[in-house]
């Protein structure tokens, strides 16, 4: 018998079925990855285990006893802990605060210092250096993942959920967080693995469960598989581009030209210092960099949402420093924003409402002030079918469809403007392999047209397979650029970490 069984799950959302009697089985001390499509149902099966979802069908088990979860803190009470995509933490307090934050007692006084003593004692079995005291929001990406997994354990959990845990990390970072786990692994933790990047999974993982459209496929031995290509036939049911066919950088007109940018936010802190460089046609400029090094506010100031301090930015030919964001888009701009939620859809409304966010007040869509909807549904409809965007419906409520259609929504609707510049901000973040490959070619499809593009990214594989130039960003600094032909990751890393 599994430590860990999971019977016949089954959860809906309206008329979506998540997850379809799927079964699903772990034993005590393995990594076991779960692998599948966007909307394959992974993030509902691991939710269900943690408590997010109390509405569902089917049974599970843990070391031979039925549980009973509906909610986060019924999960912790049997040791099972998540961590999520985006981190649980409290930036003003310190490490210590937010480990204790939310823990039952009956004292009046919580006994910090004994709590700081035991969080260091679990720092040091796993080789981490921490100070508990220290202020989170001081803390790199990679350290703030270390406390929400020592978080976790504080908690004696002995079943412990990762979802896309080396989104925002080095390559430096991935090697310990994956050295971590396998020592917890060895001291018989259970450890499930969400995630979409396959060389990853084929490291760290010993078996791997594949979802496909909310059902059971099958459970792979990883030590029997050859490669990353053969795992992604499994998820996708079908054989994937191994490499793209692209064409030799040949630049043509500067488009995008920023001069000595400079930028602080709200606190006065300096995000952006004297950041210069220019886009031309038919070229894809790859910026990369850990998150939270400038990116952001980098894009922002380009595309008018934040008025920078100094320097210029020039699309076009037209000086654009400081202008409204309508205006920028207005000149061909089409933009591809990190946080789909913020910033790029509304999900209250429908798939065919977002679709037609950018374009309802254009022609052929709008005469005379009045909408022309059939024409609008057309090309939502169009737009579904072209970017496989999984949805009963184009009425069908955006939020009611999984993280990574909804990515796919922002994305088409981008790209069908035909811009002359694209900033894609993670565009395929979140996708599975699959669906990344679509975007990456659409991607490279916009590069043939001649148009601009500026992708931010996290993916060092992604930056270096799509760009013909690569800057490296480090506290709001460029501290590196180089050919895409030149750059390697053992070039990059290091950049990325600060060392120069």
């Amino acid at each position: 018998m599994a430590f860990l069984q999971m019977r016949n799950i089954t959860k809906r959302f309206g008329d979506v079925l998540a997850n379809d009697g799927i079964d699903f089985d772990v034993e005590r001390g393995e990594i076991h990855a779960l692998l599948g499509e966007n909307g394959a149902g992974k993030s509902t099966l691991m939710n269900v285990l943690y408590g997010m979802y109390d509405h569902f069908s089917g049974e599970i088990r843990l070391d031979g006893e039925k549980l009973n979860i509906r909610s986060p803190k019924d999960a912790i009470s049997h040791g099972i802990g998540m961590v999520h995509q985006h981190f649980m933490l409290i930036n003003a307090h310190s490490i210590v605060e937010n480990v204790v934050l939310g823990l039952p007692g009956n004292k009046a006084v919580l006994d910090i210092a004994a709590a700081a003593k035991r969080i260091r004692k679990l720092a040091d079995t796993l080789d981490i250096e921490i100070d508990p005291y220290a202020r989170v929001g001081d803390l790199t990406v990679g350290q703030q993942q270390r406390v929400e997994i020592i978080k976790a354990l504080y908690r004696d959990v002995r079943v412990l959920i990762l979802d896309e845990p080396t989104a925002v990390l080095t390559p430096g970072e991935v090697e310990g967080l994956f050295s971590m786990l396998r020592k917890l692994a060895q001291e018989g933790m259970t450890i499930i693995l969400i995630s979409h990047k396959l060389t990853e999974i084929m490291d760290i993982c010993t078996r791997c469960t594949i979802l496909r459209q909310g059902r059971f496929v099958t459970c792979v031995n990883l030590d029997e598989v050859t490669d990353k290509y053969e795992l992604a036939t499994l998820m996708v049911d079908k054989e994937l581009i191994r490499t793209f066919d692209k064409t030799p950088y040949r630049p043509g007109e500067a488009v995008l030209r920023v001069t000595d940018l400079c930028y602080s936010g709200e606190n006065r802190v300096c995000a952006l210092e004297n950041v210069s460089f220019t886009l031309h046609e038919g070229e894809i400029l790859g910026i990369c960099g850990v998150d939270g090094n400038g990116q952001s506010e980098l894009i922002r100031c380009i595309t008018g949402l934040n008025r920078p301090e100094s320097g210029s930015v020039w699309l076009l030919g037209s000086d654009t420093t400081g202008k409204p964001a309508r205006e920028v888009l207005k000149l061909g701009v089409a933009h591809i924003p990190e946080d789909r939620l913020k910033m790029a859809v509304l999900k209250e409304l429908s798939v065919n409402d977002n679709l037609m966010l950018m374009d309802f007040r254009e022609k052929p869509f709008n005469h005379g002030g009045w909408l022309r909807k059939k024409e609008l549904r057309r090309r939502s409809r169009a737009l579904c079918d072209r970017y496989k965007i999984k949805t009963p419906d184009i009425d069908e409520i955006l939020g009611n469809l999984s993280g990574g259609n909804q990515q796919k929504v922002v994305v088409g609707r981008e790209l069908s403007r035909k811009p002359k510049l694209l900033i894609a901000m993670h565009p395929d973040r979140g996708l599975d392999v699959g669906a990344a490959q679509y975007i990456q070619k659409q991607l490279l499809c916009a590069r043939e047209s001649k148009t601009a593009i500026l992708l931010v990214s996290t993916e060092l594989d992604e930056i270096l397979e799509m760009s013909d130039t690569i800057l490296v960003m480090y506290k709001g600094r460029v501290v590196g650029s180089m050919p895409a032909a030149e750059a390697t990751t053992q070039k990059l890393g290091p950049l990325m970490a600060g060392i120069l």
